[in-house]
């Protein structure tokens, strides 16, 4: 009698639903993982600009004409612009608003000459439907509006 080697479809189906159960699992928090990582783009970049801006204002009295985005090669995932009718004198604003093509649509963070950072988050947007919530106090760095 011969015997054959290999395995049973039975065997392979158990490994196939074995290997999907677990890529079910992994990719929600891969993906998290990522947006995280996206995130501390604007994270840096704002903390830059704030640097920049309070050099400006020491050296130039007043905020008007400071740097209100980094360069072009620091704007992968958000765009950086001052909100309307910023910097003033003696205020700024600047604002780093997440990119749609990059998955970022809906969240925005703020930082101002008080280093107040601020999150925002647009209910219904991929963002919001991701898990992430505005912050009044801080910049978001996890789902749940934790910093």
């Amino acid at each position: 009698m011969k015997s054959e080697a290999g395995f049973t479809l039975i065997e392979v189906m158990i490994t196939v639903a074995i290997v999907a159960i677990l890529a079910a699992l992994a990719l929600p928090s891969y993906r998290d993982y990522v947006i995280r990582g996206k995130l501390t783009e604007a994270h840096a970049n704002l903390a830059s600009l704030r640097v920049r801006m309070e050099q400006w204002f020491q050296d130039n009295r007043t905020y008007v004409g400071g740097p209100c985005a980094p360069g072009a090669a620091d704007q992968k995932y958000f765009s950086y612009t001052c909100a309307a009718g910023q910097p003033t004198a003696t205020t700024y604003q600047i604002v780093a608003t997440g990119q749609a093509a990059q998955g970022l649509a809906g969240i925005a963070f703020t930082i101002d000459e008080a280093n107040t950072r601020t999150t925002v988050v647009t209910a219904g947007s991929a963002m919001a439907n991701a898990g992430y919530t505005s912050n009044t106090s801080c910049w978001v760095t996890k789902k749940g509006g934790l910093c």
